[in-house]
């Protein structure tokens, strides 16, 4: 039942007209594993011819590989690729034109063409034609040209035919019908093409002899030998009949224009010749097609450029570097300007055209760098000022840019030195015309250094979306175009650049602020670039062209130094001045390295024109001092249980009292004797200790793994210890000052504020809190009279390891004192509890092994904790 089946699918996919499908293989595997009996059994029960059957299977294996009759050459064998030959990979050599067109290896030397037959087909012996007769009767013959070259039609004369081309044939064929037969009429076609045997030898993939159809060309029987090998000729490809040369095939000409001129038809018996090839050039670089070239002797310039399809856009076609063998002894550069046509160049046997790219630095323009719309290059032209650039402030600058100070770069000689042109960008728009040469470089600055402070401002501008997109732009320009100088200074001198870079990170500006936390437009961002040119350009004979400015100004630090510049140029550079700065009086030190002495000072009066007017050298430090007793003005911040809660800006030397005085005096719900004071210096003190203090346990910690490898007692493993450290790290400093407010409001003390003092008066309290070593810490309700013990009753009693003789109290100023003891670590003694005050049961640091510093930590973090808790009840 199964071979049924297959049967009624295969006759049903071979009987079906409308149905295109070929069999499968393994269809017809099983169709042929049938038995002959049974096979002939099926096909008569079904009514079909079994020989049509067959040759339709074997007409479709035929068409299958007619299909694919050239396939492609297996790759050569090589080592495996290794994972350190991906880490380490090498540039892919250059290949010679033309070769992977006919890299194909053929699967089958039988006729691979169904084209129709030209009229030039030269009929020769064993082809079959199709003879068909219409008119006063049809009928159609399949006739054979005889071994005499006859064809001979049923009731006609034989004709002589072999050796006629076809349309000469359909022409005699016709002719004689209507001369012999009355009312008929014939139409003649080619039904089946004689093979024909043909040579190729020479440079062939796979020289032989081949069976081919009388139709192909030279280019067929290259095909048919599998291609080329690496050292063949593509330019003279020879046909040999009879023992001459017919044609020459330079499958240039195909590659290159499409032209098949010399790819001739073939007869049976011509030999196809594939010398070795011959002269080879090599072109790389910027062009469109990189390879390996054969020349032949007509070949000049034109030809060559052709050959590689010409140069690309970004070539430097003015000087192209040839390297030619000489004589095969030695080899020589060539320059050779392919964009002059009245060159001749001619390319010679050996040559290597390497052509480079034009340099993407752009010549003869304008650069607009910084606080700009459209920053870029611009076209540079005879009598172009400044002000072309600069149409409206609105329009072309950005909000942040600075009028007040910009530079202008420009190269003052071939070899890439350069000098500073300061100007004032309101006065350039205003009609001090800045004349502007070629390669000039404008830099427009912004008016803040710190990021925060131009995105605050642009903030408040309230910009427009189309204005935040344009500052987007902008700044995306900068950080991807503005790059290339410290490319072409690391191409200079290396060394040089390394050099420049560690004097300007440490003298071009006096502050450590962070390069993310700069304006992209800031003086310190675009400067660097312009100071390590300078810097660059130094040397014994020219000093650095560059200045400094120190003091009361908006941006102290290095600056290049302008042409004709004077101090108030130096001024305008650095920001202008502060409103602390002493105008009437400055200094200028100037680098002289005269005898003993490398520096004079000069005093300078900034506030009269002749001051202003002194003109800078370079390396000269301009100081503008601060003014006699400037203040100012401290800010104090009280918080809490005061009338007018705030920050208040106080006098030098003004005290705690008259502040809050000034503010109001304390509401009716303050609790005075629990006031917490806060001071910016102090909590950095205690920062400071806290770090030394993880640095020595570090230490510790070290020790004792070491004394734990010696088998040393060691009780407390490194996870603890090192959890030690972590929540030491995790503590920050509080900087609380202990005082006693009630003295300081009643005129008994005094204490001078300062800076970034902070004031928290809690209101009125009504507890007791005990923290420590006790099986439950909590807080509770005060109650007069109630002793330490009993609070510590109340909060379930104290552990094992309690150290119960060092029970002490914080009270709720932040004073300490020991119950036992008739002594006060600070304030006056004091035995009774009162409202606020906090119990501390520490630990025994007998239970660990290290007891110096468990004691140390232990009161480290209880009186940490007991600050933090005191202020977390703000």
């Amino acid at each position: 039942m199964f071979f049924k089946r297959v049967f009624v699918l295969i006759l049903m996919l071979f009987s079906s007209v409308s149905l295109a499908f070929t069999p499968t293989q393994a269809q017809i595997e099983q169709f042929k594993k049938l038995p002959r009996a049974q096979q002939e059994a099926l096909a008569k029960q079904y009514g079909i011819n079994l020989s049509s059957l067959t040759n339709s299977v074997q007409n479709s294996q035929v068409t299958s590989q007619q299909l694919q009759s050239v396939l492609e050459r297996e790759p050569e064998t090589s080592e495996k690729e290794t994972e350190l030959d991906r880490l380490n990979p090498i540039d892919k050599p250059l290949e010679p034109f033309g070769y992977s067109l006919f890299s194909g290896s053929p699967t089958t030397f039988e006729p691979p063409e169904n084209a129709s037959v030209p009229d030039t087909y030269v009929l020769g012996r064993g082809d079959m034609v199709i003879v068909t007769f219409y008119g006063k009767e049809s009928t159609s013959y399949t006739l054979k040209i005889d071994n005499e070259g006859r064809l001979s039609i049923p009731n006609f004369s034989p004709e002589q035919v072999a050796g006629l081309e076809y349309g000469e044939f359909k022409k005699l064929i016709k002719n004689k019908i209507e001369k012999e037969a009355i009312g008929l009429n014939v139409f003649v076609s080619m039904s089946q093409l004689n093979p024909m045997r043909i040579l190729v030898v020479g440079e062939a993939y796979k020289p032989g002899s081949f069976m081919v159809s009388p139709l192909s060309t030279v280019t067929h029987a290259l095909y048919a030998s599998g291609g080329l090998t690496e050292i063949a000729s593509l330019r003279n490809i020879q046909v040999k009949r009879n023992g001459k040369t017919v044609s020459t095939l330079d499958l240039y000409d195909l590659l290159l224009d499409g032209n098949t001129e010399g790819d001739i038809n073939l007869r049976s018996g011509d030999v196809v010749f594939i010398p070795s090839v011959g002269s080879q050039i090599t072109v790389k670089g910027a062009v469109k097609r990189e390879g390996i070239f054969e020349l032949t002797q007509e070949d000049d310039q034109a030809s060559l450029v052709k050959m590689f399809g010409g140069f690309k856009e970004n070539a430097f076609t003015k000087n192209v570097t040839v390297r030619r063998i000489m004589g095969g002894a030695k080899s020589r550069i060539i320059s050779t300007d392919f964009s002059d046509t009245s060159m001749d160049y001619t390319p010679k046997a050996g040559d290597e055209l390497i052509v480079k790219e034009v340099s993407k630095t752009a010549s003869d323009s304008i650069t607009l760098i910084g606080a700009v719309v459209r920053p870029g290059f611009y076209e540079w032209y005879e009598g172009i000022t400044l002000d072309k650039l600069f149409q409206n402030f609105r329009d072309d600058l950005l909000p942040q840019a600075d009028f007040n100070y910009s530079i202008l770069v420009r190269e003052k000689s071939v070899l890439g030195e350069i000098e500073v042109i300061q100007f004032s960008l309101a006065d350039a728009l205003k009609g001090k015309n800045i004349p502007l040469e070629k390669n000039d470089e404008i830099y427009i600055f912004s008016r803040f250094q710190l990021k925060s402070s131009e995105e605050q401002a642009l903030e408040n501008l309230a910009l427009t979306e189309e204005q935040m997109r344009q500052q987007y732009k902008v700044k995306l320009w900068h950080l991807n175009e503005f790059q290339s100088f410290e490319e072409k200074m690391a191409s200079l001198d290396p060394v040089a650049l390394d050099t420049a870079d560690e004097n300007n990170s440490s003298d071009d500006f006096n502050d450590e602020t962070a390069i993310e936390e700069l304006a992209t437009f800031s003086r310190k961002s675009l400067l660097k670039a312009v100071l390590k040119r300078l810097q660059y350009q130094e040397n014994a004979f020219s000093e650095s062209n560059t200045f400094e400015v120190r003091g009361q100004v908006r941006f102290p630090g290095k600056y290049p130094l302008p042409v004709n510049a004077a101090i108030q140029d130096a001024i305008s550079a650095s920001g202008g001045l502060l409103e602390s700065a002493y105008i009437e009086k400055a200094e200028l030190t100037r680098f002289v390295n005269k005898g003993n002495s490398q520096f004079e000072h000069k005093t300078l009066n900034i506030s009269q024109k002749t001051g202003l007017a002194e003109q800078l050298e370079p390396k000269d430090t301009l100081n503008i001092l601060t003014r006699p007793n400037w203040y100012e003005g401290h800010k104090v911040t009280l918080r809490g249980e005061v009338r007018f809660p705030g920050t208040y800006k106080v006098n030098r030397g003004e005290n705690l009292y008259s502040v809050i005085k000034r503010a109001g005096g304390l509401s009716e719900y303050a609790e005075p004797k629990a006031a917490i004071f806060t001071r910016k210096s102090i909590k950095e003190q205690e920062q400071s200790q806290l770090k030394k203090l993880s640095n020595e346990l570090r230490r510790d910690i070290a020790s004792k793994s070491f004394q734990k490898s010696i088998g040393m007692n060691a009780s407390i493993s490194y996870d603890e210890m090192n959890k030690l450290l972590k929540d030491i790290a995790s503590v920050k400093a509080v900087g609380r000052l202990v005082i006693d407010l009630p003295e300081i409001l009643s005129g008994q003390d005094s204490l001078v504020l300062q800076d970034g003092d902070t004031l928290y008066i809690p209101g009125k309290q009504d507890s007791i809190s005990i923290i420590g070593e006790v099986n439950y810490a909590s807080s509770h309700l005060f109650k007069s009279g109630v002793s330490i013990d009993e609070y510590l009753e109340l909060s379930g009693g104290v552990k094992d390891r309690a150290k119960e003789d060092q029970i002490y109290v914080i009270k709720a100023n932040g004073a300490v004192f020991i119950p036992k003891s008739s002594g006060w670590f600070s304030v006056n003694y004091q035995s009774e509890l009162e409202p606020g005050d906090t119990i501390v049961v520490p630990m025994n640091a007998s239970h660990m092994d290290n007891l110096t510093l468990w004691s140390t930590a232990t009161q480290i973090f209880y009186q940490l904790g007991v600050g933090i808790a005191a202020i977390a009840r703000i």
